[in-house]
């Protein structure tokens, strides 16, 4: 059995600057809260290379010491930066935001492309 449904018609947001909006108006997520996190690097490890970890144990991972590292919103990286200490606490300092072609973040080079592994690998986090 099936009706006809009459719904109303809403009125589209006007273009503006070529994307569909109310003026782009993102301030209306000012306040959604996001996780941050700077990644220093990852690498691949066994189950059993896993479990052998102790206190002093030293994990390799695939970023040299003086190369930047990742700021990654919600998983995703966004920015490079350098680590800084300020009053004894560690600190970012940006110096390169990655955008792609439509504005999304994406590695802007190879350093960046550890941060698209599988989440099972162990990241090394700061």
């Amino acid at each position: 059995m099936s009706h006809e449904l009459e719904l109303p018609a809403f009125d589209r947001p006007v273009a503006v600057n070529g994307r569909n909006g109310h003026n782009n108006d993102l301030g209306r997520l000012s306040d959604v809260p996001v996780e941050l996190a700077v990644e220093i690097g990852r690498t691949r490890m066994t189950v059993g290379e896993t479990l052998e970890l102790r206190p002093g144990s030293i994990v390799v991972l695939n970023r040299m010491a003086g190369e930047p590292v990742d700021l990654l919103v919600n998983g995703t990286p966004i920015a490079h930066g350098e680590v800084v200490v300020i009053d004894e606490e560690f600190g970012l300092r940006i110096t390169d935001v990655l955008g792609g072609a439509n504005g999304d973040a994406a590695p802007s080079d190879a350093s960046s492309d550890a941060s698209a592994q599988p989440a099972a690998e162990a990241p090394g986090t700061v």
